[in-house]
């Protein structure tokens, strides 16, 4: 048979080679996100990318045919086209699902570069077995076999290349090298495997079949590259709109998220050479969702959001950081003015909302950082404003306050004591001081109360009033009040064997110890395993415990008072209780805060007193008056009714070894009650 003589049109083939490596860039591109997604998404832009990958490689061999000249009429059997686009398209969703894994290992790469390489050899020969001419086709083993290794070697680099890239989102020039070694191993393959075939003259065909075929091919290629670039192109919409949009925004209030606030800090506001940031955090919002449900607290945030961008029209941004946080950045730089911008933010929230055919109030509490007082970077003006934001909370909430250094020593100061906290509770620095309660009737001793202290080594004694709250931040509070429960029964136990007294111990409970379901079952064992008796026991909660809405906190209540341990209503009448509930509360003492004690000369003050003993006395309550330090004061409380006197009239809060002086110094005048 005579040796047909053949021959490439140039400009055709190197437009195959770009081809190749541009549709190797978008594919893996595609194959790219793949990575960084999950569920869907990551089957969606797997498939993209085979499709791509596969179809570019099919659309190359197909452009290759067309700068290929023998000189006589070629046809394509249609069914052994399309199944030799379906081997690449295969090949590629197998080499990419393979490399894809989180861990990326060589034997991977080696399975993904195998499947790429067969694929590439696959559809080129299946794409040769679809020629239907007037020649015959016979190969050159050896560039057969060149063909097949120039696939699979090149295949194996381009994917060991990928995993360089392939955490990077945008440009990188790993992915175009990559690129260009698939674009090479695809038309390396090709034109070797070209090289390797020998066509052989049998008879000639008609014109017009050679025409078709032609026709036929730049159809197929038209109609591949159009889907690839459909593709490419639906996957920069979906990546520049939808998946931003998810990315970049609060999927409840449509409000810009964190990643919105760090872009937004990036671009547009450090270019500001005034303004401010805001940081907002809604009052009591966790009452609210333990008591209403998340759904209504969901709602709530939608509208608080809502009201926040009405507010900020044409001054600046609102951002959900989380939760029920909120930022906002704006431009104003006179503080007047963003003074007046938190005032009107704290009347607007506050304002009744109606949820679920319920009215609800709220308030916020707002910090302010300033530019460029306060600085410029991101991260220090949040810090500076959520300080601000504490300093509003702590000071009584519904308020905003703007930062100051006295705010951020104070904070490095909390810092410091937050992580002391955590080594003193371990390190025994902590103790337990004892204040007695007295009978002022009956003129004898009948209680104590309980009391944390705390010796740094460094700073010395640090004021409860500082540290407690940070215990309950941290929830150290929780093993802390254990400790102190079972410590306090033991040592009431000792007293009671050691100098015959028989007498409640109070112990100040926290918010926090009700957040556990199980504290009540913790209470009742703490008694069982010291053997104390439970009338000595008492817990002191504060207005805020029983009317925060704590789910389950009455039930527990009332579970410890059927053990037989009294419950004491601490600071009364500084909260925000309601009268109208007063009688359903699982209580057995109300405590008369000190700071009607210390003004009991004014005449307002003791009408309050006079008032809360008629409401012990009503309701069949013990009464005990805190903060006595004067005769006067004694008299006075005597003359109203109440007896039972807990100041340093009577005595100091006292450790161990003091009360034991303290007890031994009073036994000598008085008896004892048992």
């Amino acid at each position: 048979m005579e040796h047909m003589d053949i021959h490439y049109n140039t400009e055709i083939v190197v437009l195959s080679l770009i081809i190749s490596i541009f549709a190797s860039y978008l594919a893996l591109n595609l194959a790219n996100k793949v990575s960084q997604s999950r569920g869907t998404h990551k089957i969606i832009w797997l498939s993209s990318g085979s499709f791509v990958m596969g179809g570019g490689i099919w659309a190359m061999h197909f452009v290759g045919m067309l700068a290929f000249h023998t000189g006589v009429n070629i046809r394509y059997d249609v069914g052994t086209t399309f199944l030799s686009a379906f081997a690449s398209i295969t090949a590629s969703l197998i080499a990419f699902y393979v490399t894809l894994d989180s861990v990326m290992r060589l034997w991977k790469i080696a399975v993904g570069g195998a499947a790429m390489g067969i694929g590439i050899v696959t559809m080129h020969y299946t794409g040769m077995a679809a020629m239907q001419m007037d020649a015959d086709i016979t190969y050159n083993p050896f560039y057969l076999m060149l063909s097949v290794l120039v696939a699979l070697g090149a295949s194996y680099a381009a994917l060991f290349l990928f995993r360089r890239f392939r955490s990077r989102p945008n440009f990188s020039l790993w992915k175009l090298y990559s690129a260009i070694v698939m674009g090479f191993a695809i038309s390396g393959m090709h034109y070797t495997g070209m090289a390797a075939a020998q066509f052989h003259y049998t008879h000639t065909a008609s014109t017009d079949e050679s025409m078709k075929g032609q026709l036929f091919l730049i159809t197929g290629v038209a109609v591949v590259t159009f889907l690839i670039l459909a593709i490419s192109w639906a996957a920069i919409f979906v990546e520049r709109h939808i998946l931003e949009r998810m990315a970049y925004s609060d999927p409840l209030t449509g409000l810009p998220n964190r990643h919105g606030l760090q872009r937004y800090f990036e671009k547009e506001f450090k270019l500001q050479k005034e303004g401010a940031v805001l940081f907002l955090d809604l009052d009591r919002f966790k009452s609210i969702n333990d008591t209403l449900g998340h759904d209504i607290g969901d709602e709530l945030l939608v509208q608080v959001a809502q009201r926040l961008k009405v507010c900020m029209v044409d001054q600046g941004i609102v951002f959900r950081l989380g939760g029920d946080e909120f930022l906002i950045a704006t431009n104003k730089g006179i503080t007047q003015d963003i003074e007046q911008l938190a005032e009107h933010i704290l009347d607007v929230v506050k304002k009744p909302y109606q949820l679920g055919g319920i009215e609800l109030f709220i308030t916020v509490s707002i910090g302010i950082a300033l530019v460029p007082q306060h600085g410029y970077e991101r991260s220090f003006l949040m810090r500076a404003a959520d300080t601000a934001m504490y300093v509003s909370k702590n000071s009584g909430k519904n308020k905003y306050s703007i930062f100051s250094e006295d705010m951020n020593r104070r904070q490095i100061r909390r810092m410091e004591l937050e992580n002391d906290l955590r080594r003193a509770f371990e390190s025994n620095q902590l103790f337990i001081v004892y204040q007695p309660k007295w009978d002022s009737m009956h003129n004898r001793l009948t209680g104590m109360e309980a009391l944390l202290r705390w010796n740094h080594p460094e700073l010395g004694m640090v004021s409860p009033a500082e540290f407690i709250p940070v215990a309950e931040e941290t929830g150290l509070i929780m093993p802390i009040t254990n400790w102190m429960l079972e410590e306090t029964c033991q040592q009431n136990l000792i007293w009671q064997k050691q100098h015959h007294i028989y007498v409640p111990i109070s112990v100040n409970m926290s918010a926090r110890m009700f957040e556990c379901p199980g504290f009540a079952n913790r209470v009742e064992q703490i008694i069982a395993e010291t053997g104390i008796e439970a009338r000595y026991l008492e817990l002191e909660i504060t207005e805020s415990i029983a009317m925060d809405g704590i789910e389950g906190t009455v039930e527990q209540l009332q579970y410890i008072q059927q053990l037989g341990v009294k419950i004491a209503l601490d600071d009364f009448g500084t909260g925000y209780s309601s009268l109208g509930i007063l009688d359903e509360l699982p209580i057995d003492i109300l405590k008369i805060d000190q700071i009607f004690i210390r003004k009991s000369d004014i005449a307002s003050k003791q009408a309050i007193i006079s008032t809360i003993v008629a409401i012990a006395d009503n309701l069949n309550l013990d009464l005990v008056a805190e903060g006595v330090e004067t005769q006067a004061q004694v008299e006075f409380l005597q003359s109203k009714g109440c007896y039972v006197i807990q100041g340093y009239y009577y005595g100091r809060p006292m450790t161990i070894s003091q009360m034991d002086q303290w007890i031994q110094s009073i036994d000598k005048k008085m008896s004892l009650a048992e």
